[in-house]
């Protein structure tokens, strides 16, 4: 029945003589675009034709290990590293970031180290501090007794200020500045203030060796840090970073001590690092508090999401809108719930599996940084006579700090594909070329001779294959097989 017609139709139709199939054989060979193949066919001498055979096998056999080699080098994800330095006419200045090595101002409070420690425990989000075990009981008659007690606040009442009596000059490419030019952030040393922040002005310079200079007098007798908890130093510490970054001190900080004056030459680099594979970076993340995405920023906003899940409150340290933490919650929750992200790992930086991968495009200020007593006994003469200060006040509370460009230029150093998707086709499109003749016509064909032979074959064993059985109801159809089996008999 229909098994028999779908036989003939196979066997008229679609399957071909052996003749026509010997015929189309040979007019591949003679046709196809592959060199070499129509010498092996129409070849009358079997030495050439042997000859032929081993020198297209040979050149096949180089084909597939130069092929084979180029996608393993592609799969390695292979990079490059340029460095490009752009020469231009004027070049944007950073953001600077300004601290008082000495956070707090000593009529403040009558227990400093009290301060301190509860200052340690809030900056313990930024960068670790350990609470030593024989303070704890101290700090915790101080909590318990100032449940109300606002550590935000009091920094920003009794920390570090900048006004007139503590920037005493500041110039600009030129053009004086004034303390509200500089805008207020909190960081692990208190009060500190950014000059450029967020890049408002889009200050520019058009000189190298000019741009920002500072004269902070640091107020040794007003401000005081605790020497038993190794705060020992005075003087002003800065960071140089992007406007549109959160300054990250953590160790990163230049430090200038008082009655020194630091010359600090900065240059301008960008990276470039390239998205997984190719490099560590992820470029569709972005963060919800910052413009730019940077490996701190993203940190803190892990830290703030922690936290604000574990203690119900958010840091004012750390970026986010939630309720501020108060001292007790710092102290119970905040600082253990810190030592669990660290410990844990819940907070990791760095590779493109981790939370906070490195960013696919960041701008560095590499520094260099020479130091010099602050001015002569002339210099010291004239700003006791204009501070109406003795000459030792001047030696220990005055820094005068110059940031400036070493030349107008930046570096840029970028990490590039070693092998792209059309390089990749160009050289596997190079070597079918040059060993075989072939190109992308002959892969054509060849898939559209395999396929016909493939068809053919299949074709080929269906009609070899055994007739199925038919199974019928044998109470119906008894009478047909009684029929059928004496027809055999007789057969």
């Amino acid at each position: 029945g229909i098994l028999e017609k779908i036989r003939l139709c196979l066997i008229k139709k679609l399957l071909p003589h052996l003749k026509d199939r010997r015929r189309y054989h040979e007019e591949f060979a003679s046709s196809t675009s592959f060199h070499g193949v129509h010498n092996i066919v129409h070849t009358q001498s079997k030495a050439r034709r042997v000859l032929w055979l081993l020198i297209v096998a040979g050149c096949l056999a180089i084909v597939i290990w130069q092929i084979c080699s180029r996608f393993i080098y592609y799969f390695s994800w292979p990079t490059t590293t340029t460095v490009v330095v752009q020469y231009v006419e004027n070049i944007k200045f950073p953001a600077v970031t300004f601290c008082n090595l000495n956070r707090f101002q000593a009529h403040a409070v009558s227990n400093m180290k009290v301060i301190f420690l509860i200052w340690n425990i809030v900056s313990a989000i930024l960068k670790k501090f350990a609470v030593e075990d024989k303070y704890s009981q101290e700090l915790n008659d101080f909590l318990l007794g100032n449940q109300n007690f606002s550590i935000k606040e009091f920094t920003r009442k009794n920390g570090f200020y900048l006004n007139s009596s503590t920037l005493l000059e500041c110039d600009f490419f030129g053009k004086p500045c004034y303390p509200q030019d500089f805008e207020h952030v909190f960081t692990e040393y208190g009060n500190c203030f950014t000059f450029n922040h967020n890049d408002l002005s889009a200050r520019r310079v058009s000189l190298s060796g000019r741009g920002l200079h500072l004269l902070f007098d640091v107020q040794q007798d007003k401000f005081t840090d605790e020497p038993t908890l190794d705060y020992t130093d005075a003087g002003i510490t800065f960071i140089i970073h992007s406007p549109q970054e959160l300054p990250r001190f953590d160790g990163l900080g230049l430090l200038t001590p008082v009655g020194m004056h630091a010359q600090v030459a900065i240059r301008q680099l960008k990276s470039i690092i390239q998205e997984y594979p190719w490099g560590e970076c992820k470029p569709d993340i972005k963060l919800q508090y910052h413009k730019i995405y940077s490996t701190n920023g993203c940190l803190l906003e892990c830290k703030a999401r922690y936290i604000q899940d574990w203690c119900g409150c958010l840091p004012f340290i750390l970026p986010g809108n939630g309720t501020e933490c108060d001292l007790l919650k710092f102290y119970k929750c905040v600082y253990p719930a810190v030592y669990d992200i660290e410990i844990k790992g819940l907070c990791t930086a760095g590779t493109h599996n981790s939370t906070c991968p490195a960013p696919c495009e960041e701008t560095d200020y590499p520094t260099t940084v020479t130091y010099s007593s602050l001015g002569g006994e002339k210099a010291i003469k004239y700003f006791s006579t204009k501070l109406k200060k003795s000459p030792e006040y001047i030696r220990q509370n005055l820094v005068r700090i110059e940031i400036k460009y070493h030349d107008l230029s930046y570096k840029i150093t970028q990490q590039q594909k070693a092998l792209t998707i059309s390089e990749l086709l160009s050289e596997v499109g190079g070597q079918l070329g040059l060993f075989c003749g072939a190109s992308m016509i002959t892969i054509i064909e060849l898939l559209e001779y395999i396929f016909t032979n493939f068809c053919w074959m299949c074709i080929f064993l269906l009609l070899k294959a055994p007739e199925m059985p038919q199974w019928n109801n044998p109470s119906q159809n008894q009478p047909i097989h009684k029929e059928k089996k004496r027809g055999i008999q007789e057969c």
